[in-house]
């Protein structure tokens, strides 16, 4: 057998075997899952080859934020996760879906949440995929990590974001505040887009506090971070051909690694900039790299959206928006906040746990199947996904009745702690709850002590996710001053 023979059987062997392994991953093993999700009576919208069901994801989505909201109304479910919304009435609250090949079983039982959520054996680990879009912002900082890694970040976050290391933060935070309420002075009576103000102050925040710089200093990093999040959201449902981006890229994947690339060459400045405060038996400076994007993007997207969609509520609401005043006026006088006082807001407390209801910064979270699980009735296969849509947990009229949170989130919740999770729970969740939280109420104090303000009529209502909860439009208020 000459040459030629010997490396065209070669070569079919190879396509054959090729063949037979993509047959397996794209339409064996998903017939296969939904075989065995089936016969346990789990349904949801039928495998499509390849693409999953993404395609029909794209089509709800686009649908949905194709035009603002015909009313003014806090139901926003329908628009933010409408092929989430549209799935649940049809299969329940629980159906299996698909992500390209991979199996997501969508969950908003508050029972079975929580058996997922403070599960600390390894059963349900983060998602990672080194090869994604989001991969490019968090990296492998806290976020995303496992193990022992985990375990030593978290340690260390937990320094830094609670007690007096919390404490220290807020002259911090008062200072950035009175630079902002410094610009407003003036424009009373004129309307302010809040949003893009908060998006300042919140960087200039965990700028200050988190790195001991300012806003300038990482203009940039957070400019190509909003440019990144962005990225993330529109490829998020599009298919990857299979093999096809390791010969041939496509303009949002070309730009995403320039983006990755120049926020991981800013941060590496920042991180020389302070070598000798760094203790470098504690971290890798890839591992420093990775924490500080994380500290940048999810310290600041979250307290932005946070605080955006409470002044929203406080606008629409301006009954609750006066009885939260009066309460800032007897905690504070005119004088700044203070911890003490910050711990006795009850009514304010109400208002942003109402507004993480409604406007929860994350829509979802996703877990991966580590190994074989028993979960509830169920069985799960090891490697399958299991999402859960906060946002429809947080709307769904089965679990919330017209009393929220006045005695607290517990009674709220009728004692389900997973009904209300907007940090998540359990091990994995948010470190920088509390940051967030408290950062919201100095500045909503603040703003209180010497504005009222009532909802624009160019206020366009349009919340839209990209990644955190963001307003499409922005939101428009007018200032009042006291």
């Amino acid at each position: 057998m000459d040459s030629t023979s010997k490396f065209l059987i070669f070569l079919a062997s190879s396509l054959s075997l090729f063949l037979l392994k993509f047959l397996h991953k794209y339409w064996w093993t998903p017939l296969k899952i939904q075989k065995a999700l089936s016969l346990q009576g789990i349904k949801g919208p039928p495998y499509e080859f390849i693409h999953g069901n993404n395609k029909a994801s794209s089509r709800f989505r686009f649908e949905a934020l194709s035009k603002p909201m015909a009313s003014l109304t806090h139901n926003i479910v329908p628009r933010v996760i409408p092929h989430i919304h549209s799935w649940i009435n049809t299969y329940g609250n629980i159906y299996l879906t698909w992500e390209g090949n991979q199996a997501q079983l969508v969950i908003s039982e508050p029972e079975i949440i929580k058996e997922i959520l403070k599960s600390n054996d390894g059963s349900f680990p983060k998602r990672k995929d080194d090869s994604s879009f989001i991969y490019k912002i968090l990296g492998d900082g806290l976020v995303a990590t496992e193990g022992a890694k985990w375990v030593r970040q978290r340690k260390l976050a937990n320094h830094a974001f609670h007690g007096e290391s919390l404490k220290n933060m807020n002259p911090a935070v008062i200072a950035s505040v009175e630079t902002m309420l410094e610009k407003w002075k003036g424009r009373e009576g004129e309307e302010m887009e809040v949003f893009e103000e908060f998006r300042l102050l919140t960087a200039e925040v965990i700028s200050r506090t988190a790195f001991g710089s300012n806003y300038l200093e990482g203009k940039k990093i957070f400019e190509m971070l909003t440019r990144l999040s962005i990225l993330v959201i529109n490829n998020y449902y599009k298919t990857k051909i299979p093999g096809i981006s390791m010969i041939w890229k496509t303009a949002d994947e070309i730009e995403s690694e320039k983006l990755a690339k120049g926020i991981h060459d800013r941060v590496m400045e920042m991180v020389k900039r302070r070598e000798k405060n760094v203790s470098k038996n504690r971290f890798s400076v890839e591992d420093l790299v990775d924490e500080c994007k994380t500290f940048y993007f999810a310290g600041q997207e979250t307290t932005n959206s946070l605080l955006a969609w409470t002044v929203l509520v406080l606008a629409i609401h301006t009954e609750w928006q006066e009885k939260t005043r009066r309460e800032v006026f007897e905690a504070f006088g005119d004088r700044n906040p203070n911890s003490e006082g910050i711990s006795k807001l009850k009514i304010m407390n109400m208002v942003i746990n109402e507004t993480l209801r409604l406007y929860s910064p994350v829509s979802a979270v996703i877990r991966k199947v580590g190994k074989e699980a028993q979960l509830g009735r169920l069985v799960l296969p090891a490697n399958m996904e299991v999402m859960i849509p906060i946002m429809a947990l947080h709307h769904d009229p089965q679990l919330w009745g017209d009393d929220r949170f006045t005695e607290g989130i517990a009674s709220a919740t009728k004692y389900n702690s997973a009904a209300f999770i907007p940090f998540s729970m359990g091990p994995r969740s948010c470190v920088g709850m509390s940051f967030a939280t408290t950062e919201t109420k100095i500045a909503l104090s603040m703003i209180l002590q010497r504005y009222a303000f009532t909802l624009s009529p160019a206020y366009v209502h349009a919340p839209f996710p990209i990644i955190t909860l963001q307003p499409q439009h922005g939101i428009q208020v007018m200032l009042h001053r006291l």
